[in-house]
């Protein structure tokens, strides 16, 4: 019974990829209302893709997707979507998912630290003392001062709900008229960071703030820098850096696995 499930289930996938309608898998996630806040990979413009992997997890799990993307965007703006969000849809959202990161080192926004040190009296085993004492870092021009600020305000305002950090998945070479020139990820930003510190920054993130992770860094199966991964994304000569269909496809059949090992929400 396991592997005709299973077979099914494949079968399935492979449908709804090349355009046919897909019967959802019967889980925790029926029926529930996820926000998607991002970038140009979240964006409802269909940046790159006729399909975005936001599209797909409806027929995958039947969910009801609920974007906010931006085309662009850096951490420092998934705080306005979350506000947009909250002020959208208060109480009936389950799930939140940020999808971002990317701009933020294609900027050569600099990483920072998670903590500030200082010292503050505290009563310890029944003894008034004085300790170090760390606080989260919020300093909205570093990375991981926007992180904080977003996931803060999250964490606040959405106690209820499923919050998933998603990496970003690995960057090619793209092109898109004057100086809009972004090499690929073997060479670091402005700043000489490589993406992979980003990347580490958000798994960080995780930890910090008890969420769960989707490291599609390394479960997307994404790798434009390979030459057969070209058919994965737009244009194999101007810009391996959004995924076409067949790239968002496979976003979304890593995160359905992900997904399916988690609460839909804490309501």
């Amino acid at each position: 019974m396991k592997s005709i499930m299973s077979g099914m289930l494949c079968i399935g996938m492979t449908l709804a990829c090349v355009g046919i309608q897909a019967e959802p898998v019967q889980s925790q996630w029926k029926g529930k209302k996820v926000a998607f806040l991002g970038d140009s990979i979240t964006d409802k413009n269909h940046i790159g893709t006729t399909k975005n992997y936001w599209n797909y997890l409806p027929e995958f799990l039947g969910i009801e997707s609920l974007v906010y993307g931006i085309n662009g965007e850096q951490m420092s703006g998934i705080l306005a979507q979350a506000k947009r969000l909250k002020a959208e849809h208060p109480d009936d959202v389950d799930a939140i998912f940020v999808f971002a990161g990317t701009n933020d080192f294609n900027g050569g926004i600099p990483l920072g630290s998670w903590w500030t040190l200082g010292k503050e009296e505290v009563n310890s085993h029944g003894r008034i003392m004085t300790k170090e004492r760390r606080k989260l870092n919020k300093h909205m021009g570093t990375f991981c001062g926007r992180i904080t600020a977003v996931m803060e305000y999250l964490r606040q305002e959405f106690p209820l709900q499923q919050i998933v950090l998603m990496t970003p998945i690995h960057r090619g070479f793209a092109t898109f008229g004057g100086d809009n020139i972004q090499p690929e990820e073997s060479f670091p930003n402005d700043i000489g960071i490589y993406l992979e510190s980003y990347v580490e920054m958000l798994r960080q993130a995780a930890d910090i703030w008890a969420v769960n992770l989707i490291d599609l860094y390394r479960v997307s199966g994404l790798h434009p820098l390979t030459s057969s991964h070209g058919g994965f994304f737009n244009n194999r000569e101007t810009d391996l850096l959004h995924p076409n269909a067949q790239g968002h496809y496979r976003i979304a059949r890593a995160m359905m696995y992900q997904m399916l090992a988690m609460p839909a929400d804490f309501k």
